[in-house]
């Protein structure tokens, strides 16, 4: 009986190793996918690129406009995450009401080194053509770097990809970063859509109160961002404070509307 036990429990340590190993062939355990949120970070607005007309330039230069910035980390071989990613943005792009150049921009950066610039530029022109997307023609950034630049990028958002070189792609976490005039990273989205309403708020929220109009800046205060829902929704204590805000509002002018009526009747 000691024996059988002892052959059993060699049979299912044996298998324990042979499922493990079978494990990390598929998912490596040394190279997760995940995005670690690094809110209230900056990213380092020194790190060099190669824009769309082949010159080399910093993200600095690409921030002089003092506009909150969407920024996606992508490659444009990907055989079908990184399409969902950008399929997505640019439908909520095409929908979003805020003037692009004036009140937001975006920056995508290919994860790929090996990718050229001119591959970059053609993805781009099927976005702005597939999508009717020309108002942000010279707003949308596709930048191509070196390793070492994308990775300096990719540590600052904390994302966490990995190339997996049995299947020559690159594996990585559906997620863009919303980014604050001054580099400062504000908000994540997660997934392959994105609502046009989340997409404006995050903007808004980045902007501090710099872009959009005063009714924007009203429908901003009424929600919060819920992480575990991943949208913006309503908060009902504001919600209220706002509404009675307006009810004061209302009597006030109904009163001094009263009082001028009266007072007319009363001179006359």
């Amino acid at each position: 009986m000691i024996k059988k036990n002892n052959l059993l429990l060699v049979f299912l340590f044996l298998n324990h190793l042979l499922f493990s190993q079978t494990l990390k062939e598929q998912f490596p355990a040394d190279s997760p996918i995940d995005v670690i949120e690094q809110l209230g970070d900056y990213i380092p607005l020194d790190t060099i690129f190669i824009d769309g007309s082949g010159e080399t330039v910093t993200l600095k230069d690409l921030f002089q406009k003092n506009i909150p910035t969407i920024l996606t980390l992508n490659y444009f071989e990907c055989p079908m995450l990184c399409t969902l990613v950008l399929n997505g943005l640019a439908e909520s792009i095409e929908k979003l009401t805020l003037n692009a150049g004036e009140e937001y921009q975006i920056i995508t950066i290919d994860i790929n080194p090996n990718e050229s610039t001119a591959f970059a530029n053609q993805k781009k022109k099927n976005y702005i053509a597939g999508y009717n997307l020309k108002n942000i023609k010279n707003d949308w950034h596709f930048l191509t770097g070196d390793q070492e630049s994308i990775k300096k990028i990719a540590d600052s958002i904390g994302f966490i990809y990995y190339y997996d070189k049995d299947r020559d792609e690159y594996m990585h976490p559906a997620a863009i970063s919303v980014l604050s005039p001054e580099g400062k990273i504000s908000r994540y989205l997660y997934g392959v859509q994105f609502l046009e309403k989340d997409l404006k708020l995050s903007l808004l929220e980045a902007g501090e109160g710099k872009i959009g109009s005063t009714l924007d800046k009203i429908i901003l205060s009424c929600y919060t961002y819920n992480p575990y829902k991943n949208t913006y929704t309503l908060f009902a204590t504001n919600v209220m404070r706002f509404g009675g805000i307006l009810t004061i509002i209302f009597l006030g002018i109904a009163i001094v509307g009263y009082w001028k009526n009266d007072h007319n009747l009363f001179r006359g």
